[in-house]
């Protein structure tokens, strides 16, 4: 039997985490200017509804997408980490809306789902518990 993939460290996750707001925040501010220019050409007044309600989407769909079809954001593939199912296997759907969602919850409450790493017994995030996913160390192969 083969032992799982080893844990990132909490370091590398952070760092990560960090590169991951700035690549964020570069499509929060395309998208919301795309639709707030949408929203002006529409006419639709105020804009502030519409280009948040984008904006979210975008950013949602982002995560979707990489998390899905490769496991691996761009920050995630430089600090040579992926996300996986707890099992090994590739993401649902559901696991990922599921991952965003707690995720956003913990980030907000103080940032109660980064610190249950302390007291996670294989040292996940307490959205990846949860959520029924994993972050695993990438291989120098893969």
């Amino acid at each position: 039997m083969t032992a799982p993939p080893a844990t990132p460290t909490l370091g590398r996750r952070l760092l990560c985490l960090i590169y991951e707001a700035l690549l964020l925040a570069a499509v929060i501010l395309t998208a919301g200017g795309l639709a707030t220019a949408l929203a002006q050409i529409a006419g639709i007044t105020p804009p502030r509804i519409l280009t948040q309600a984008i904006v979210v989407i975008v950013c949602a769909g982002y995560y979707a997408i990489q998390w899905q079809r490769r496991g691996q954001t761009l920050p995630m593939k430089t600090w040579r980490i992926r996300l996986e199912s707890a099992s090994g296997d590739r993401l649902t759907l559901l696991q990922v809306l599921l991952r965003m969602a707690l995720a956003t919850l913990g980030y907000l409450a103080a940032g109660v789902s980064i610190l249950w790493v302390l007291v996670d017994r294989d040292r996940q995030f307490l959205h990846d518990r949860l959520a029924g996913t994993r972050l695993v160390n990438v291989a120098e192969t893969d």
